[in-house]
């Protein structure tokens, strides 16, 4: 069988003709994707910049997915900029200098726009006036619980006699009405109390009042994707003119900025930097080593082109599958460059012993070893979407197709392609003989000692290893970003769209009373200082069975101090007529008065209706369990955390992918004892060692253990493996430990660069390979086996 296959690879025989029809294939296949995908990035960016989808989804419970993503798209497009100065008239000033400049005629460094990436987003200018018209005939039934309280338990006489002073008083009283309409001044309270719970102390000119300066606040959208892969800071930039020019008619004015736009920009900005520095610099670091070991350009230019195919065509099956790629896909995905390498280096460090005539002999002798790294590796990475991460698999499936199709294209073109002859350079006679110069552990003393003082070491940093799973360890916006969010969130009492109440009923009208039976204890929250402040739909839509009863216990008390008054001024007063029936919640939501409000509305959700209830400045330290507590006793109402629901989900995870890489442990040595006997333990202690000692450097490093160091050393186990396979395959030869040595060199490289990465779960995956990779290419020399010792 073993001649028949060899005979077949000769010149004219059977599987040479076939490898020219696959090459030709392949070609094809290529051409194919080159011009699907010309096609497809042509109608529309298919880069996703969401990071909730990198997040595991809890499948039991979509309802609370869909809330978040709800939550998450209201200022998907939105920034806020506040202007701040002692002077109110200049923070006026300011403001109007700070518009002027966002318009699409503002040159960029003196470069004329076509149009601007902000537009000045609907203001609340005039929103008042309106919505005091749309209430105005629901008037009577807009009471405040301290209002209730009041007219329950005040005389008549006595709220005559206040209604009396509010008329002729010197001062007279706040009013949004005539004194008839309103003789007991109920409106306004009411409107100050949604004021006080919006946490905005607003001045007759309309600045903001905080930290002793007049603030103006300005609200912008973005008119395209703040997520564009050219580097550069579109948005940044235009906000930096905008805060100069308006600094100048304010000297010492603050400027503060927030929006989901900053950061994504921010993140598309180093993500650039990140995909060319550890793309073309992984690139950069393979071809350098390729042209060290092979002094030729030939090398050079099919490994770079088996790169390039790689990740190409990773790139085009992951838009196949998922629609879209995700951008830390391809920060991952730049790494890939470190590792597709290896067959292609492994080719040419074994031509480099064989003329050109014999290359289709060595394809032959080269074939199982490829296969077996290349479905070790494959096995690795699909590891990676066991979790159910859509970032995950997403990385998994770009990386076991980039690594296929790199594999493909070298044993398919390469043996075509590469006709010519492959010098020795000194450097690669240096680099292979130093595997002679390598120490071997041979008997059973040596091992022992060996291993005993990894476990030693192991577990002296093991011991020190802490696991962290909090999801805000993942932060990796800027941070003078992320602390201009924060100061901008508790000055305009912005709640955070991470924890929330989740308020469910068979109806409108009974979600609506389950949300006021929780507003009340809010409310008491609020007032201890316990919170900042909340948001719920109801403070703007009451119940219809709180408006009738607020309608009924105004209608018995307002009559009786109008006649009480009317009598006193000698006057007939009567009460005028308000609307017949009650706010419905549809009028209401279909109304321009519920824009700011409506995003709390999810309306109709399974078989029911359902809102959110969001609260604000959750700053003290028992302020999420002081609101869990809230929920009880009310039906339908849930305290939700995503926040601690995906760090759950993370821990979950980690352990699960634990006890996952244990079974990948014992199944990667079943299949290495399937082809190497009574040997496979010299190919499986490298790997096992390095992950060992890798767990113990964090530890020592001071770093926690997350899910994605785990991760990272399912991918040590698929890519560790093959520097052993490679080493008992071609046993002795100096020319694999030369493509051993040069591929780990790359791939270190590559990983080491990932560990650059601003993005903490990339920098997790980098590190953990930087050490795992580096281990093993170092520790497997020492569990080679004597040259004499041939596989089974």
């Amino acid at each position: 069988m073993n001649e028949s296959l060899k005979d077949a690879f000769h010149a004219g025989g059977r599987l040479q003709r076939l490898w020219r029809w696959l090459a030709i294939a392949w070609l094809l296949v290529l051409l194919g994707l080159g011009v699907q995908q010309w096609q497809l990035w042509k109608s529309e960016s298919r880069i996703d910049t969401d990071i909730l989808a990198l997040l595991p989804q809890d499948a039991h419970d979509r309802l609370l997915s869909d809330v978040t993503r709800r939550i998450a798209d209201v200022n998907a497009r939105q920034i806020v900029v506040l202007l701040g100065s002692s002077d109110a008239a200049q923070t006026k000033a300011a403001e109007a200098a700070f518009r002027s400049t966002i318009t699409p005629a503002a040159p960029i460094n003196g470069v004329e726009r076509g149009s601007a990436p902000l537009k000045e987003a609907g203001t609340i200018e005039g929103w008042f006036d309106q919505a005091r018209a749309f209430y105005a005939p629901y008037r009577d039934r807009l009471l405040t619980s301290e209002q209730r309280q009041r007219l329950h338990a005040e005389p008549a006489d006595s709220l005559a006699q206040s209604a009396l002073a509010a008329l002729y008083g010197p001062m007279g009283a706040l009013r949004l009405t005539d004194w008839g309409q309103d003789p007991l001044s109920l409106w306004p309270q009411w409107w100050q109390q949604r004021a006080q719970g919006a946490g905005l102390q607003m001045g007759d000119d309309g600045l903001l009042e905080a930290d002793g300066k007049h603030w103006a606040i300005l609200q912008f959208e973005t008119t395209g994707s703040a997520f564009q892969l050219d580097g550069e800071r579109h948005i940044d930039l235009l906000l930096d003119q905008a805060a100069a020019a308006a600094t100048q008619k304010a000297p010492g004015l603050e400027v503060l900025r927030a929006g989901v736009p900053l950061h994504a920009e921010a993140a598309a900005v180093q993500a650039n930097w990140e995909i060319n520095t550890i793309g073309w610099g992984s690139l950069a670091a393979v071809l350098l080593l390729v042209w060290l070991a092979f002094r030729s350009l030939r090398p050079i230019l099919l490994v770079g082109a088996s790169l390039l195919i790689g990740c190409g065509v990773a790139l085009a099956v992951t838009v196949l599958v998922f629609g879209k790629v995700h951008v830390l896909t391809l920060v991952f995905g730049a790494s890939l460059v470190g590792v597709a390498e290896d067959y292609g280096i492994h080719w040419f460090a074994s031509r480099q012993a064989e003329p050109a005539d014999r290359r289709w002999k060595l394809l032959r002798h080269l074939l199982p070893g490829l296969w077996l790294a290349l479905l070790t590796s494959a096995l690795a990475y699909l590891a990676l979407g066991l979790a159910p991460f859509p970032g995950l698999r997403q990385m998994a499936l770009f990386s076991v197709v980039g690594l296929a199709a790199a594999f493909l294209t070298v044993i398919f073109w390469f043996p075509w392609l590469d006709g010519g002859e492959i010098r020795t350079t000194r450097f690669a006679r240096w680099l292979g003989a130093t595997l002679e110069r390598w120490p071997r552990l041979q008997g059973r003393r040596p091992v022992g000692l060996f291993l005993g003082a990894v476990a030693i070491i192991a577990a002296l940093g093991m011991l020190r290893l802490q696991p962290n799973d909090d999801l805000r360890s993942l932060q990796s916006s800027p941070m003078d970003l992320i602390t201009q969010q924060i100061r901008i969130s508790q000055m305009l009492g912005l709640p955070s769209p991470a924890q929330f109440y989740l308020v469910q009923g068979d109806s409108a009208e009974q979600v609506l009373q389950r949300e006021e039976a929780l507003v009340d204890r809010l409310r008491v929250l609020a007032a201890d200082k316990q919170i900042g402040g909340y948001r719920a739909i109801s403070e703007w839509l009451p119940s219809v069975q709180r408006q009738h009863a607020d309608a009924v216990l105004t209608g018995a008390i307002e009559p009786r101090v109008l006649a009480q008054v009317g009598e006193a001024v000698g006057e007939t007063l009567s009460r005028p007529d308000f609307a017949a029936q009650d706010l419905q919640a549809q009028a209401f939501l279909d109304s321009p008065v519920a824009m700011p409000f409506r995003h709390l509305w999810l309306g109709t959700v399974g078989q029911g209706m359902a809102s959110v209830v969001m609260v604000d400045d959750l700053s003290r330290a028992d302020a999420l369990t002081l609101l869990e507590a809230q929920t009880e006793g009310i039906q339908g109402v849930r305290w939700v955390d995503r926040t601690a629901d995906f760090s759950k989900l993370l821990k979950h995870y980690r352990k699960l992918m634990s006890v996952l890489l244990l079974v990948g442990i014992v199944l990667v040595f079943a299949v290495l004892y399937w082809r190497y006997r009574a040997q496979a333990w010299r190919v499986f202690a490298p790997t096992l060692v390095a992950g060992a000692l890798t767990l113990g450097l964090l530890g020592l490093f001071g770093q926690p253990l997350q899910l994605f160091n785990v991760l990272a050393l399912m991918l040590l186990l698929g890519m560790g493996i093959d520097y052993g396979i490679f080493l008992i395959e071609h046993r002795g030869d100096a020319s694999a430990w030369l493509a051993v040595c040069v591929g780990a060199a790359s791939t270190w490289l590559s990983f080491g660069l990932l560990g650059l990465s601003a993005t903490p779960a990339l920098r997790a995956f980098g590190l953990t390979l930087l050490f795992g990779i580096g281990l093993v290419w170092l520790i497997s020399p020492l569990f080679r086996p004597p040259p004499h010792d041939a596989p089974h």
